[in-house]
């Protein structure tokens, strides 16, 4: 092998990933390491931010060693992360002065209350509604109870921002505080329209601007690696480089991705106007240039099946799923608000339930309700995409649970829309690869290998219309 390759790192909440890819878009090596998440109640995510960094630099030296990377060496890299993820550090060392308070985080729920009369403000400034998932409230917390992120304040020691800004910190030569266009837009202290932090927004949550990093485009040039000097040339967020997985994203196509959240997303080339009910963010910048989307959010997804196979004691679900998918057809309806309802409900909603049920459900129908659960909430998010796109045909689907074939068949069914699963199972690899090697226009395109084909089921949409009446009933 003779050509250099293009190395991507995708650091999400349950692993950290490395992948190599070659001059045509093909996957030449990968590593990957797990982290934990620490829950704590219904409100509370935390994660380790020293557990996270390791993980990261063990991915990479692990690939880094990779016969045929060594052999034919990389030319550039890109880094995705888990968006929303937020933590404190010290500005010069770039120690941790905090745990890594997690997307799913909504202890700061409470205190965000009494901005709700700027919710109109915030959401025309930022695309995003006013919510403790967001990094903002997360941030504002940490300076306000932690007495270590606040000592540091004093002396003049302390970043705040996004998981991205401090392994980029770690990653790169020189001790940079910076944070990419994509990140920075998850905190709702970002601009969407001026393209850098509000003037008005840091203040409004109490986060003086000296504190956050210096905001870059997805594509710059960040620097070189200290591990093999390696020019990062990309930094997104995991969902939003998810959509360059094939390339520029085909028209008419919703991405969904389907990891511990689900996420679908309709790209809308330059127009970045917020959507009442959805949100609204940027893909791709550089210094003149920006690519928007609209995005809906589902907190429940791997983060469901997670929960109902603790409940139900289920280590071995995985392999129990295509079995249970294919043969039950009349599971109970399952109340998923699992970390809080997304989008285009943004609530708490009551507690997760079945229902319908007289008898508790056994474990196969409780998994198979909990799958069916994800598919209604991501119909619920594409109905209002086809408002703004009513020329929709095709959901590309990625991530874990997107292997699951009986999920995808719900899907198609409901939705009425094909569903195509791409080889390439590593999107989020894929995509920041590809944004980092400069967006090459002749790397390979493959195929999806799977189509599902929407097909008639009548009690499939009989449950749907009862699971979103029990949503705003609550039983």
């Amino acid at each position: 092998m003779s050509e250099l390759l293009t190395l991507a790192i995708d650091q999400g909440t349950h692993a950290t990933r490395a992948a190599a890819y070659d001059g045509h878009g093909r996957m030449v090596a990968h590593a990957r390491r797990p982290v934990s998440l620490q829950r704590s109640g219904r409100t509370e995510a935390e994660q380790s931010p020293v557990e996270i960094l390791g993980s990261l630099q063990a991915v990479m030296q692990e690939l880094l060693a990779h016969p045929d990377v060594a052999a034919a060496g990389i030319c550039s890299a890109g880094l995705a992360t888990q968006r929303s993820s937020v933590l404190a550090w010290e500005r010069d060392t770039g120690r941790a002065l905090s745990p890594v308070l997690s997307w799913l985080d909504t202890r700061a729920a409470q205190s965000l209350q009494r901005l709700e009369q700027h919710s109109s403000e915030i959401k025309q400034r930022t695309g995003l509604p006013l919510s403790a998932h967001y990094g903002a409230g997360k941030l504002q917390w940490l300076l306000q109870k932690d007495a270590t992120v606040a000592a540091a304040q004093g002396s003049g020691r302390l970043v705040i921002g996004p998981l991205a800004s401090y392994l980029l910190h770690h990653l790169l030569t020189g001790h940079t505080n910076t944070i990419d266009h994509a990140n920075a837009a998850r905190t709702l202290l970002w601009n969407l329209h001026d393209r850098d932090w509000d003037d008005w927004l840091p203040g409004l949550f109490g986060i003086p601007r000296e504190v956050l990093p210096g905001c870059r485009p997805i594509l710059a040039d960040y620097g070189v690696t200290r591990s093999g000097s390696i020019p990062v040339m990309a930094v997104n967020g995991d969902q939003t480089a998810a959509l360059y997985a094939q390339g520029m994203p085909a028209p008419h196509t919703i991405r969904v991705n389907i990891g511990t959240g689900a996420f679908v997303l309709s790209p809308t080339g330059g127009d970045c106007r917020p959507h009442p009910k959805l949100l609204a963010g940027l893909s791709r910048s550089s210094d003149h240039t920006a690519d928007y989307f609209i995005e809906g959010t589902i907190n429940g997804a791997g983060a469901a099946v997670l929960w109902i196979a603790d409940k139900y004691n289920l280590p071995a679900w995985q392999t129990c799923l295509p079995e249970w998918l294919g043969a039950i057809t009349d599971p109970p309806v399952f109340l998923n608000t699992i970390g809080d309802l997304g989008s285009p409900w943004w609530r708490a909603g009551p507690e997760p339930a079945f229902p319908d049920a007289t008898t508790t459900p056994d474990a196969a129908h409780a998994m198979v309700a909990v799958i069916e659960s994800i598919v209604f909430l991501i119909e619920a998010n594409i109905q209002l995409l086809r408002e703004l796109d009513p020329g929709l045909d095709r959901i590309r689907v990625g991530g874990g649970l997107s292997q699951a074939d009986g999920l995808c068949r719900k899907l198609a069914s409901l939705s009425g829309l094909v569903v195509e699963r791409p080889a390439e199972a590593e999107a989020t690899a894929r995509g920041i690869a590809w944004l980092a090697a400069g967006c090459p226009a002749d790397w390979d395109n493959p195929e999806a290998v799977d189509r599902f084909e929407p097909h008639t089921d009548a009690g499939l949409g009989e449950r749907y219309t009862r699971f979103l009446e029990a949503l705003e009933t609550g039983r």
